[in-house]
């Protein structure tokens, strides 16, 4: 995109004289010269504009994208801010998913991420203890539990999950998915749920783990099970509201999801520009359309 716009802005500054011109003379022979004095200003602001534009996509063309570490229940939300921040910064992004605790894990051990977008807050203060980064990090997003199952699964699905209980108590359910509570937010949100509804002992030899909240969702929508509880960012998308059905859990069934991300000291500009558009009016919307809750600005 930057390099397309480059490339019109140069055949814009090469040629800005002669277009000029040609469209004076075509008004004039139209018999529109008032239309071209009214309209001369219009063209002037456009011309700065498109300059302008021009200097927004080359001046960070150098830089390298900065790398960016995402909690996989972010990969949907993920698409939309990294368009709107490279469209809007010029500068460029590369993101890495996976679970939050296997991220940290991958820091720890000398991972070059310069931010870090976590499910959690374990996982950022896990990181601050082996490597340095910038202050506490920022709470950005708070995340929900969904119950969801896929198109022909018996699952009756509901919020306080009587559909699942009486599903494992019948038999019906003989598989189901969760992340792996061992280093995924999202799994151990959804133990806490099925604990709190007496279900945990029961259903855990019937447990499909993924190795993160995304994976498990992929098992969900195409795997052999009957039902999984997922993240609502995940399920709520286009690509699994066709291929199932999908209920929120109350949040007051589990800990918080509280997502803070943090910015590693070796960040360079575009990381950094970055972490600061995450709290951004423009992101905070976007997150709130794919389903995450927005904590009071720290």
């Amino acid at each position: 995109m930057i390099n397309f716009i480059t490339a019109r802005m140069r055949i814009w500054r090469a040629n800005r004289s002669k277009i000029q011109t040609m469209m004076r003379d075509g008004f004039r022979k139209a018999g529109c010269a008032m239309l071209w004095r009214k309209h001369v200003r219009l063209i002037i602001l456009l011309s700065t504009l498109i300059t302008l534009c021009c200097g927004i996509a080359t001046a960070h063309a150098g830089e390298k994208p900065a790398l960016i570490a995402a909690a996989s229940g972010l990969r949907f939300a993920m698409d939309d801010l990294v368009e709107t921040f490279e469209r809007d910064s010029g500068r460029r992004v590369s993101v890495s998913f996976g679970s939050s605790g296997n991220i940290a894990r991958q820091i720890r051990q000398g991972a070059p991420y310069e931010v870090f977008l976590s499910a959690d807050e374990r996982s950022i203060a896990d990181v601050a203890k082996a490597v340095e980064i910038v202050s506490d990090g920022a709470l950005y997003a708070i995340g929900r539990l969904a119950l969801f199952a896929p198109k022909g699964s018996p699952l009756a699905i509901d919020a306080n999950m009587d559909g699942l209980r009486r599903g494992v108590r019948e038999g019906i359910i003989k598989r189901f998915t969760i992340a792996n509570p061992g280093h995924a937010p999202y799994g151990r949100a959804a133990r806490e749920a099925l604990v709190r509804g007496g279900l945990w002992e029961k259903i855990q030899p019937m447990l499909v783990l993924g190795e993160n909240v995304s994976q498990a969702a992929r098992f969900a929508a195409s795997g052999p099970v009957e039902g999984g509880l997922l993240a609502y960012s995940l399920v709520k998308s286009p690509a699994y509201e066709k291929r199932g059905r999908h209920v929120l859990i109350p949040p007051e069934h589990h800990a918080p999801i509280r997502h803070r991300m943090a910015v590693l000291k070796q960040a360079g500009k575009s990381a950094r520009a970055f972490y600061a558009f995450m709290t951004s009016p423009a992101a905070r919307t976007i997150l709130a359309r794919h389903g995450f809750s927005l904590p009071r600005q720290e």
